[in-house]
């Protein structure tokens, strides 16, 4: 104890590399280990705020816990931004570290944060060689413009808000794996007002100072990216581009700048607005906020708030697709349909919110959640894209009669349907986790675990190299290996504990909630 002088450590090393000594580095990369609390001198950390004195003193554990305990790691991502310096984070421990204090350092620089509990198994050096063999860009800076009708309200991802101007990112490094999301708003009640606009034009000014875009109204809503960066390129491109022989085998950097400007129809009703959705850009929105509100307000009230917006948007839809008929001034709950069986794009919604609800990031602390892995789960989730967010929430669940023979591409989260299926053998696709769970009622005469040579070997190792991270490969024998594993996944028939909106029987209760709730919020 007493010995982990992190927050010293990376302050001198950041002073370092900043400005006071020039500019020694075009990128500087830090990967940062730890394993366990920084507890000496600037930056330590308390961790006897995590316990069972909450439970004691009757406070909110989620509440107390998230929020960092000081500005310290915050003021040091500043720093580490002005210096041009990107922060990964490692951490390898299964004791309170306060990441919620730390994770500014890694998110803001435009890092990481990693999270093991041990060495034994960990796929620390698959990500640092993965981390470490990717393409980066550096020194970036983007910029999202809308016309006048609507604007940007939050926006969410690894970068470093502009101090000065709205809506400008600064991300000291980034892949091709980087994501950032944004919201909107209307700019007035009259939303897109189809004769407010006249034409499109397009100025782009670059100058010492750096670049300005001046964007003028269009016929139809109108968003426009920005993104400035740097790149460091090979000797190749530099004589492609008929540069002088000397500088042949050297690199050398080269500053970039890509606009891409996007117009956007107008849905003429309700239905046109249902059927352009895309369920896992919506789900990536939820988690956004749902991170945002339970960092601001608390687990309870991130709950809450998801579970009203999925019963606003079904009362909406029932109203709009005239399902409800009203008697005596209530609606009947049997013709409710939350199902969302007039519209395709919406249908998978209810499942989806129902699986958030389920997952770590919502589940309450006095259910096992650890708060560094909740942590953990917020800095990993607000980086993914879409469809990656979606296996993180909802993991994708197959089947297969052999190991060179798919059976089923896609079952529901149930042990109804591994019954039902009649599969032997079944593979779940978790993102951070991959599990291949052969039934105990399987052919003993299946090789297990699958040959290397074989399809389902195939598919994992083609999802392998697709992810930003290692995924951890599980191989479980039914009747003779442990299957909580595989089992904790499959939570259709799982209640919503502790939510305030419990069932008996998972998800099909979870939808007579609902039910019940939009019933209340309709009358």
């Amino acid at each position: 104890m007493g010995g982990r002088g992190f927050g010293v450590a990376m302050e001198t090393l950041l002073k370092y590399l900043g400005s006071e000594y020039g500019n020694t580095f075009a990128l500087a990369r830090v990967f940062a280990f730890l394993s366990g609390p920084p507890d000496y001198g600037a930056g330590q950390l308390d961790t006897r705020r995590y316990g069972e004195q909450y439970a004691s003193k009757g406070e909110d554990a989620d509440k107390a816990l998230l929020p960092e305990q000081t500005p310290f790691y915050k003021d040091l991502a500043a720093v580490a931004v002005q210096a041009g310096v990107c922060v990964d984070i490692f951490a390898v421990t299964n004791e309170y570290t306060d990441l919620a204090s730390l994770k500014f350092l890694s998110i803001e620089s435009g890092g990481s944060l990693f999270l093991y509990s041990n060495t034994d198994d960990s796929t620390l050096p698959q990500d640092m060689y993965r981390m470490l063999s990717r393409l980066y860009a550096f020194g970036c800076i983007l910029r999202l413009r809308t016309s006048s009708e609507f604007k940007p309200g939050h926006s969410y991802g690894h970068f470093f808000p502009d101090p000065q101007y709205e809506n400008v990112q600064h991300i000291i490094c980034c892949d091709s794996f980087a994501t950032y999301a944004y919201d909107f708003d209307f700019t007035s009640a009259t939303g897109f007002s189809r004769t407010a606009f006249s034409h499109v034009q397009t100025k782009i000014w670059i100058c010492e100072q750096g670049w300005r875009i001046d964007m003028y109204a269009s016929e139809q809503p109108v968003l426009q990216i920005a993104f400035q960066y740097t790149v460091v390129v090979p000797p190749e491109e530099l004589s492609a581009s008929r540069l002088v022989s000397a500088s042949r085998g050297k690199h050398m950097l080269k500053r970039r700048l890509r606009i891409r400007t996007l117009l956007f129809g107008i849905a003429r009703n309700m239905n046109e607005l249902y059927d352009s959705v895309d369920p896992e850009a919506v789900l990536s929105l939820l988690v956004h906020k749902v991170i945002l509100a339970s960092l601001e307000q608390g687990v309870r009230e991130g709950r809450m708030l998801l579970h009203d917006w999925l019963v606003i948007l079904t009362a909406q839809y029932n109203d709009v697709s005239k399902i409800v008929q009203f008697k005596n001034g209530g609606s009947i709950a049997s013709q409710l349909d939350v199902a969302f069986s007039q519209c395709p794009q919406l249908q998978p919604l209810p499942r989806l919110v129902f699986a958030l609800l389920r997952n770590p990031l919502l589940r309450f602390h006095e259910e096992g959640v650890h708060p560094d892995y909740r942590i953990y789960l917020q800095c990993l989730c607000s980086a993914l894209e879409p469809g990656s967010l979606h296996r993180v929430i909802y993991p994708a669940l197959m089947s297969y009669s052999t190991p060179d023979k798919q059976a089923y591409p896609r079952h529901s989260l149930s042990r109804a349907a591994l019954i039902t299926s009649g599969s032997p053998i079944f593979f779940l696709d978790a993102f951070t986790t991959l599990i291949v769970f052969y039934s105990s009622t399987a052919d003993p005469a299946l090789p297990f675990p699958p040959p290397q040579d074989c399809l389902l070997r195939s598919t994992i190792n083609k999802l392998k190299q697709e992810r930003s991270i290692t995924p951890k490969l599980i191989f479980i024998r039914g009747g003779q290996d442990g299957a909580s594993a595989f089992e904790n996944y499959l939570i259709e028939e799982q209640d919503v504990d502790g939510s305030g909106f419990t069932s008996v029987m998972g998800f099909v209760s979870f939808l007579e909630d609902v039910t019940q709730s939009v019933m209340e919020y309709m009358k």
